[in-house]
């Protein structure tokens, strides 16, 4: 039991991660879906190649929402995606309010109802 594992990327390597701006507004989204009673665990994953929010509704399950940030796909179709339950992909853009308008417009849809 000798191995050591490294907690932070190894010298030469990038990170992926949120800014403090992005992570604000989805924190701030987690947050009013929490207090409207459909989530209740979050995940972040910050990689080498990209940084990615998972949303629950429990946590033993399948993330419901994933949000990824891909910043190789920024000159195509935008560095922003964001995955359904089943892995499909609900939005793809360049901006992150774009990409959690599909989300917003969920918790509306939840708190009038």
């Amino acid at each position: 039991m000798t191995n050591i594992i490294p907690l932070a990327p190894a010298p030469g390597t990038r990170q992926i991660a949120f800014t403090r701006i992005e992570l604000d507004r989805i924190m701030s989204l987690y947050g009013r879906m929490v207090a409207a009673g459909l989530w209740r665990d979050y995940a972040l994953e910050l990689g080498t190649k990209v940084a990615s929010f998972s949303a629950y509704r429990r946590a033993a399950e399948n993330p419901e929402v994933r949000l990824v940030k891909d910043p190789s796909l920024r000159a195509r179709q935008g560095e922003w995606v964001l995955y359904g339950e089943g892995g499909v992909v609900l939005k793809r853009g360049h901006e992150l309010a774009g990409v959690l308008a599909v989300v917003e417009r969920r918790l509306l849809k939840a708190v009038e109802g």
